[in-house]
């Protein structure tokens, strides 16, 4: 048997017997107004639809750079067609059989010429494009040229934001919990909203590249403060089931965008399209309340007490007539039980901390990988990139209800195993289909939106498996952490489709490779289904592996059944 034994002392903060978490906590909240009723549902329903506005903006670029067919732009005095001008200025190519022109390079002769006799065997590079926006409207590509040698510069705009993903979601956590929830929720919303608008006027690819990381940057903190708030109104199971249905509004948002796109055409349009609704949500200002959790936690319990006055009426319920006291007493209790905050290197200072903690961020880096690279991608697999993104909302709406139903029914580990597994599975069924075959492109389209279901589910299973895995002392940090790798992924998304250059199958072999991996990983980690939240570094590593191994038959093993009475305790 492997030695689970800590590898050193374990530190001060982590030996301390904490205040119970989440479901197992004496919750004066949850106790006063229920853990969930008409007033949590319909804050739930009021704070997913922040999610929509962010989901537009991660994929407005898929639509704001669609391709378009281009050529050399013509002499200035050239007073020929389109077609005249690249019959004899531009060179004819063969690839896969067919005829086409080389849209980068002209036959290096002088067109300004009265006449013309002719071209030699020499070319040379254009510096000027004209496009054909009949369909698409102006896109960026458009705007600023992006094509031929500035074509990465596309996948440079996609990265910009992704990257500010990445950094807002490493400190979105520390400005939510210092400014509070609804603050921080509604202060990025008036930024996110501003740089938008500012962006849709942009004169420069530069400027452009700024904004839209910075816009990355704080749509984050607009989708985790309303995801923190959306938890904290809610107690016992129900924060699984608030915290995944959340959700919902991102493949009804994938919905909306196919539609607003085809009917809204040119990518500055499409910007405000997307923004301006998002005006609407200030409204919800008078609507939603400060988190009660966040506020007792400071210290500031008479806005508590008029928070559960209010939703106490909504829920029909009586308060406590001490409820005021026990709110009191809760705080006094907190601020005695404060504990040195935890270092980064308490995630591997115990063997199965460590290995739970490299795992992870294996498992995070392949599902968003794989999830985001189905994704951002779409354009990519064939058929229409509109009817695509119908579909790829379609999909997820059931792998969301049917992940409510495994974390309630089946435990983390195996359905992460499984739908995991099943995206990788499904990306690399795409590799039989013959590159170029437009007969069989509705299959490659079918197994795409299988992966995209899979992962939908191991995307939404993800975040509640990690919260559970790390023990109390180092939960924020093990959770933030986690999002490091996963920042890695998005940023590595925009570039995947560069390796069809080497063969048209290499991408989705890549995303089915790391689905298994992934998948087979998540094997490693212990069940935490059904089980108390482990509080200090040592419950961790007596983390049974399956989820048929009872407490009971642990404690029994150690010679102590008394403390299986839903607490980790001594």
């Amino acid at each position: 048997m492997a030695d689970t034994t800590p590898s050193g002392p374990e530190p001060k903060h982590a030996s301390v017997k904490p205040k119970r978490d989440e479901g197992e906590t004496e919750d004066p909240i949850s106790q006063a107004v229920g853990e969930y009723g008409r007033w949590q549902l319909q804050l739930t329903f009021f704070l997913s639809l922040f999610n929509i506005p962010c989901t537009w903006h991660i994929f407005a670029l898929t639509f704001q750079s669609l391709p378009s067919d281009f050529w050399c732009a013509k002499p200035h005095l050239a007073n020929i067609s389109v077609d005249e001008w690249r019959n004899i200025s531009h060179i004819l190519s063969t690839k896969d059989g067919k005829d086409s022109y080389n849209p980068c390079h002209i036959w290096d002769v002088d067109y300004s010429a009265a006449t013309f006799s002719g071209h030699n065997n020499s070319s040379r590079a254009c510096t000027q494009w004209q496009f054909d926006s009949t369909e698409s409207g102006e896109t960026i590509t458009e705007k600023w040229q992006l094509v031929c040698d500035r074509a990465q510069l596309v996948n440079v705009a996609e990265m910009m934001f992704l990257a500010g993903v990445a950094a807002g979601g490493l400190v979105s956590g520390m400005v939510s919990d210092r400014f509070g929830r609804k603050r921080t929720l509604m202060g990025s919303l008036v930024l996110q909203i501003c740089l938008a608008v500012i962006m849709a006027f942009s004169p420069w690819f530069e400027l452009y590249l700024v904004l839209r990381c910075c816009l990355g940057f704080i749509s984050v903190g607009v989708v985790f403060s309303g995801f923190v708030l959306c938890m904290e109104l809610v107690g016992g199971k129900w924060r699984t089931i608030s915290g995944v249905s959340y959700l919902f509004p991102v493949p009804l948002s994938y919905i909306a965008i196919a539609g607003i796109a085809y009917f809204v055409r040119g990518w500055s349009q499409l910007q405000l399209a997307i923004t301006l609704p998002s005006v609407l949500l200030f409204a919800l200002w008078w609507v939603l309340p400060e988190s009660p959790r966040w506020l007792l936690a400071v210290g500031r319990t008479d806005e508590v007490m008029i928070i559960l006055q209010e939703a106490a009426r909504v829920n029909k319920r009586p308060l406590p007539p001490s409820l005021d006291k026990t709110l009191r007493q809760a705080t006094v209790r907190k601020e005695s039980a404060d504990q040195p905050k935890a270092g980064i290197m308490d995630l591997f200072r115990t063997p199965k901390m460590r290995k739970n903690s490299l795992v992870l961020y294996v498992i995070w880096f392949s599902v968003y990988l794989v999830y985001y690279g189905l994704v951002l991608n779409l354009g990519n697999i064939g058929g229409d990139i509109y009817i695509n993104t119908v579909l790829s909302g379609v999909v997820e709406v059931p792998a969301i209800a049917i992940s409510i139903l495994f974390l309630l029914k089946k435990g983390r580990r195996w359905p992460l195993c499984l739908t995991l597994m099943g995206s990788g599975a499904a990306c690399l069924l795409t590799l039989a289909i013959p590159p170029g075959d437009t007969d069989l492109e509705w299959v490659t389209i079918m197994f795409a939106m299988a992966g995209k279901f899979s992962v939908s589910s191991s995307n939404a299973v993800t975040p509640v498996f990690t919260a559970e895995l790390f023990p109390t002392v180092v939960r924020n940090l093990g959770v933030g952490s986690s999002n490091v790798p996963a920042g890695i992924a998005l940023m590595l998304v925009p570039y995947l489709w560069n390796l069809s250059g080497v063969d048209e199958r290499v991408p989705m072999g890549v995303l089915g490779a790391f689905g298994l991996l992934g998948g087979l990983c998540v094997l490693l980690l212990p069940e935490t289904g059904n089980r108390p939240m482990v509080a200090t570094l040592q419950e961790g590593e007596e983390l049974p592996r399956s989820r048929n191994t009872s407490c009971v038959e642990k404690q029994v093993k150690k010679g102590d059944a008394g403390n299986c009475n839903g607490s980790f305790a001594p």
